[in-house]
């Protein structure tokens, strides 16, 4: 049988090695294989299942400002839009030095943040690596995980930078980004509603975590204050309109996806009974469950339905089983799993290391999309090295293809969301700009021109005046000046309790 050289190159991978290719494969001719005709077929049913129309985008914007508004109206909804206690924008006056932790989706982060005023801060920080065990065990023992990185972070790399000076019984102050749904009625407190993001620790749910890692913090004798429980969302809106005041709206697309706006108090009938005249609050919307369990909007595929009948919150977080990172690989591989069972693809290959749920990152998406060689060389080091199988180009061309159709379409849902927000706040006209953040935003190839491309879908010429931008650190800086805002507000003595 002859041999044919395919290809040299390299590849980045989502870990940040350089992997050497140098494909030898059997000529196409000899392998049974999918051909270009056969690939353009399937790709013309997939391009039905996966685009969005502006008409259907413009519906999914209605539907979505009626369950804001909802949410807005009652307690306990699907869409919670939740009231953060974060009251009003920041003066740009805040100063002084606050520690943050942020306990996300892949890594716990702590940093201390010198804020300077004036849209300026400077930010020391490390990184702890979670584990699948720590995401799933008991919920205390994660939370003096953070109590421990903490302390260490505290110990040696501020002891670097000339440490904390504190006086006797001193405490510095803490904002906690905990990026997960809570009811909260004070801004210190925090009930977790429900795990996301692939999380599943045990005694925490309809617990106040704030206490929790009070707790934490106690047995491990750390010296800071816990001014306030925050979710990265809210940070993030906070620390992008401290940097730049046109920001109205912030968005993450990550792991998970959540957006959070500043709300006119007077327009939150479920805060009535807080006596709380006038002003402004920000709402972290926790937009990710929208149209769960009902499942009367979005344009579900079976490949969907699949990811979310098998994820471990079945019918949850319906709108973020179509956006976030931690789908998007899943989604893609389905699609593959069932060319290989119709026997359209890899035929007379073991195909048994695509089987398994999640190993197709989302970050493989990514690569396909930005390859840049005639060949598409990285495609064919992703299938040969993850994976053993080998690719025609037929197949490559169509894997790319197939990654773009589910890419944009999540970009697209993302710009429904954001209309939703802008239309319901009226900022079209005077436009705003929108501070994002995240993996899928700040990773994926052309997520942001997607999502402008799919507001002016939606608006017309007029959506262009919503610009998305890269967020400040929401988590960390963010979480400082709410820290730092909470804490002036207290010594003022305005809404103490609150």
């Amino acid at each position: 049988m002859v041999l044919s050289r395919r290809g040299s190159g390299s590849i980045t991978l989502p870990t940040g090695q350089t992997l050497a290719v140098h494909t030898r494969t059997h000529d196409e001719e000899d392998l049974p294989h999918a051909t270009k005709k056969t690939m353009a077929d399937h790709l013309r049913k997939y391009e039905s299942a996966f685009t969005l129309t502006p008409q259907r985008m413009r519906m999914i914007v209605e539907a979505f400002k009626e369950t804001l508004e909802v949410g807005l109206d009652k307690p306990g909804q699907i869409v919670p839009m939740i009231p953060t206690f974060v009251f009003g924008w920041p003066t740009g006056e805040e100063k002084g030095e606050f520690l943050a932790v942020d306990l996300g989706g892949t890594n716990l982060r702590v940093c201390l943040v010198t804020v300077q005023g004036d849209g300026k801060f400077e930010i020391t920080q490390s990184k702890y690596r979670l584990t699948e065990e720590q995401k799933q065990d008991d919920g205390q023992k994660l939370f003096d995980f953070c109590a421990e990185c903490l302390k260490t972070f505290i110990d040696t790399s501020l002891a670097e930078h000339g440490g904390l000076h504190l006086a006797a019984g001193e405490k510095i102050p803490l904002g906690f980004t905990f990026s997960y749904p809570c009811s909260q009625d004070r801004i210190d407190h925090g009930v977790l509603i429900r795990w996301t993001k692939g999380f599943g620790a045990a005694n925490t749910e309809g617990h106040d975590v704030a206490a929790m890692f009070r707790q934490s913090l106690e047995k491990y004798d750390v010296p800071v204050a816990l001014e306030a429980l925050i979710n990265d969302t809210t940070g993030t809106l906070i620390a992008s309109h401290y940097v730049n005041p046109k920001t109205k709206i912030a968005v993450i697309f990550g792991t998970g996806c959540n957006a959070a706006y500043m709300e006119h108090i007077k327009d939150i009938p479920k805060l009535r009974a807080l006596g709380v005249d006038g002003g402004d609050m920000a709402i972290n919307c926790e937009w990710g469950a929208f149209d769960s369990f009902e499942h009367e909007h979005l344009p579900r595929t079976k490949y969907d339905i699949i990811v979310d009948q098998t994820s471990n919150k079945p019918g949850e977080q319906a709108f973020e089983k179509l956006i976030s990172g931690r789908y998007l690989g899943e989604i893609l591989r389905l699609v593959i799993c069932e060319l290989i069972d119709e026997g359209v693809l890899f035929l007379g290959q073991n195909t048994y290391k695509l089987e398994s749920p999640y190993v197709f990152e989302t970050a493989f998406l990514s690569l396909m999309e930005s390859d840049p060689t005639d060949e598409l060389l990285m495609i064919i080091g992703i299938f040969s090295h993850f994976f053993a199988v080998e690719t025609t180009l037929a197949e490559r061309q169509f894997f790319r293809a197939l990654a773009k159709l589910i890419g944009r379409r999540a970009a697209r849902l993302s710009a429904c969301g954001i209309a939703a927000i802008v239309s319901k706040m009226g900022y079209l006209e005077e436009g705003c700009l929108v501070g994002a953040d995240g993996s899928l935003y700040n990773k994926y190839p052309g997520f942001a021109d997607r999502v402008h491309e799919g507001l002016v879908d939606i608006f017309g010429d007029k959506g262009r005046n919503i610009i998305t931008h890269h967020a400040e650190d929401g988590s960390g800086v963010g979480s400082a000046i709410i820290a730092a805002m909470t804490k002036r507000r207290k010594t003022a003595g305005i809404y103490p309790n609150l």
